[in-house]
């Protein structure tokens, strides 16, 4: 390209973490979501560092939607002197306000406890980010429609199409020179309860590409077989169903199905409980926002008020000294936090107990680590013994696999001059390089940390 842009991956790059991803040149300085790395330690250390860019001089932030991944370091990138507008979906920033405000009252109290009880190497422990930083961070938010352009400079434009994947979430055309960038962010299924297909992209002279299911097929589970199994098991044996859930898109996938399963008597009567004040919230959304989801609006405020909604930690408590079969929904869904853990630490030891792995466990993880079959797992600075019985629901996985992936590329008339693989562990990213190089003869790259490319 003649314009001199250069492209610096900050984040999803050998990782499923952490997207960031900075461009630059004589025009423009933005970037495409900036999130916050989860999973391995080496990673979560990242968080805690300055960006090695010119943070004051970003002119703009794009985000593809609102996941922790996508948009946990926008306060950082506000700490570090950024002042321009944070461009998203209406669903997207509406989310994104509810998870950075979560995030940041959890960093205040993990940091408050630990420095009481005294478990933190670092003296003394503090929040990556406050409350304040966040209302700081929201004040640049700058709702867009999907599929308008926008003119971000001279000869510089973009627009939002649909992604699936979760509520707002789009993909990313970029039209610089002349040139068209394309970003999928995560891409959704091709059939699924809550959202509607991801919208192929047709031109793409550089295609960013996430990969986290490129070496993998989703199995053809029955999801209500699955669940009313693991229900009918914990009512014989007077026990508890966890689900860790995501608190956006899968809470309120699983809560659908679960109603559907008690509205045609799949299932007999047993109390659930939403404890997941973040997924609480996010299910308003889902209400004011009716025309980016499938689901009914009779029949989503039908199965609102089929289940209990907990917000009172109070009320935790009470549920977890129940002597009574029930199902729990709570996140955080890869147990990296949230009242999830809480339940986990009364429950995760007894084997009446069933857990529900929903979604992707990244690296590093106690998700994962119970998905490889840990036999004890550390919250808290404890380890527990794990005798509960483990289930994962791949099915449910809101991104698309190997073969929607090498779909939602069919349609792209031209030859991409690069395709880059980002959002994926590097064995993912591997295998869907080999497919897209046989399949359709493209030039892939599968750029490292801190890579940076002359476009």
């Amino acid at each position: 390209m003649s314009s001199g842009l250069k492209i610096k991956f900050l984040g999803a790059a050998g990782s499923v973490t952490g997207s960031k991803f900075y461009l630059e040149n004589e025009q423009i300085r933005l970037m495409i979501d900036c999130g916050m790395f989860q999973g391995l330690k080496e990673l979560r250390l990242l968080n805690w560092q300055d960006l090695d860019i010119d943070v004051p001089k970003i002119d703009l932030v794009l985000i593809t939607h609102a996941h922790l991944d996508h948009t946990g370091y926008l306060p950082k990138l506000v700490q570090q002197g950024f002042k321009g507008k944070i461009y998203g979906t209406s669903p997207s920033l509406a989310i994104a306000s509810i998870i950075l405000n979560d995030t940041a009252k959890i960093q205040e109290e993990d940091a408050e406890q630990a420095n009481k009880e005294e478990y933190s190497k670092h003296h003394p422990a503090k929040p990556l980010y406050t409350i304040k930083d966040v209302e700081e961070c929201q004040k640049l938010f700058q709702s867009v429609h999907m599929g308008d352009w926008i003119e971000i400079g001279q000869d510089v434009k973009f627009r939002y199409f649909k992604a699936g994947h979760i509520l707002g979430a789009c993909s990313i055309e970029l039209n610089i020179s002349g040139k068209t960038l394309v970003f999928s962010g995560d891409l959704g299924r091709n059939e699924d309860l809550l959202m509607e297909a991801p919208k192929k992209p047709r031109w793409a002279d550089y295609l960013f590409l996430e990969s986290t299911y490129g070496n993998r097929l989703h199995p053809q589970e029955n999801v209500d077989n699955l669940l009313s199994e693991s229900i009918l098991e914990i009512i014989n044996t007077h026990g508890i169903l966890l689900i860790a859930s995501f608190a956006v898109e899968r809470l309120q996938l699983l809560a659908y199905i679960l109603w559907k399963l008690f509205k045609s008597n799949r299932i007999p009567e047993i109390p659930v409980y939403i404890d997941s004040p973040m997924g609480i919230d996010a299910t308003e959304v889902f209400s004011r926002f009716p025309e980016f989801h499938k689901i009914p609006q009779h029949d989503f405020e039908a199965m609102k008020n089929r289940f209990e909604l907990v917000s009172s930690y109070k009320r935790t408590w009470e549920i977890i000294d129940m002597n009574k079969p029930r199902i729990v929904i709570a996140g955080s869904g890869m147990l990296t936090g949230g009242r999830i853990l809480t339940y986990l630490k009364y429950y995760i030891g007894n084997p009446s107990t069933h857990l529900l792995l929903t979604g992707y466990q990244a690296e590093g993880t106690r998700g994962r680590q119970l998905e490889e079959g840990a036999y004890e797992i550390k919250m808290k600075g404890r380890y527990f013994p794990v005798k509960a019985k483990i289930v994962k629901l791949e099915s449910l996985s809101a991104h698309a696999d190997q073969k929607e992936l090498l779909d939602w590329c069919s349609e792209i008339k031209n030859i991409p001059e690069n395709v880059f693989l980002i959002h994926g562990e590097k064995h993912a990213a591997d295998a869907l390089r080999v497919k897209i190089e046989t399949k359709f003869n493209w030039k892939v790259s599968i750029p490292a940390l801190n890579d940076e490319f002359s476009l």
